[in-house]
């Protein structure tokens, strides 16, 4: 059974991976190579509350029809001189534009947690997307996929489960120096429906330097007796793109 300590440490891994989401951008859809660091405070609601230090890198290589990203995060909590988590994710995703608004993608997840029941964890999804909006102000693109989760547990299990996905996201560039971002993305399977919708509101501190402020709503449809099945999440961090 989740203790409450590793229960806090799945969801600060989780909203490493929403900041890493949110802050990409228009910068991803750059010709050529560019990437991005980010630093920053994470405060959480739901099961427990703490505060933690979270950083990434994001990185992205457009060429032609093709567009590769990697995301990688860290997370380090410490209480009362204690660690009470340190996790590390990594993210592939490849996408291959066969028309002007239509794409097919792939995405490989890997995340590794010291204090989750979960030694680690991969996931596979291949799929469709469609950008819907592709304007200056305005991009929507929406994605449907299946794929498949493999999981080592600390007791020495594993478990194996398909997955089908259903992802969204919208960008809204307010001004030359403002930025919003809404994601919504959907895992089902046999166990457990997974919603994530994230919210990210950005403005430009210098040329390259931009302070981020985002939240996020995470839901379980199945979970834990005495556990909550939704999550909140804050964020504010200074992000640095090159």
């Amino acid at each position: 059974m989740l203790t409450a300590r590793s229960m806090l440490t799945a969801r600060c891994l989780c909203a490493v991976v929403i900041l890493m989401t949110v802050t990409v951008g228009y910068a991803q859809d750059k010709e050529g190579f560019s990437g991005q660091v980010g630093l920053g405070l994470l405060a959480t609601s739901g099961n427990s509350d703490n505060e933690s230090v979270n950083a990434n890198l994001d990185l992205w290589w457009n060429y032609e029809l093709w567009s590769h990203s990697l995301n990688g995060a860290a997370i380090r909590a410490d209480t009362s001189g204690v660690t009470t988590a340190e996790a590390i994710s990594l993210a592939w995703k490849s996408k291959y534009a066969f028309s002007d608004s239509n794409y097919l993608f792939g995405l490989v997840n890997w995340d590794r947690d010291e204090f989750s029941a979960y030694d680690q964890q991969l996931r596979e999804t291949i799929g469709y997307g469609r950008r819907l909006i592709d304007t200056e102000q305005h991009v929507l693109n929406l994605e449907i996929g299946a794929g498949a989760r493999q999981a080592d547990l600390r007791d020495g299990s594993s478990q194996n489960d398909t997955i089908v996905y259903l992802g969204g996201d919208y960008r809204w560039a307010i001004s030359e120096t403002s930025e919003f971002t809404q994601t919504l993305s959907v895992e089902h399977s046999s166990d457990n429906t997974y919603i994530e919708t994230n919210s990210s509101l950005s403005a430009k501190v210098r040329e390259n330097l931009a302070l981020i402020i985002s939240f996020a709503v995470k839901n379980n449809s199945d979970v834990l007796p005495g556990t909550e099945k939704t999550d909140t999440f804050t964020t504010v961090s200074l992000s640095y793109a090159f």
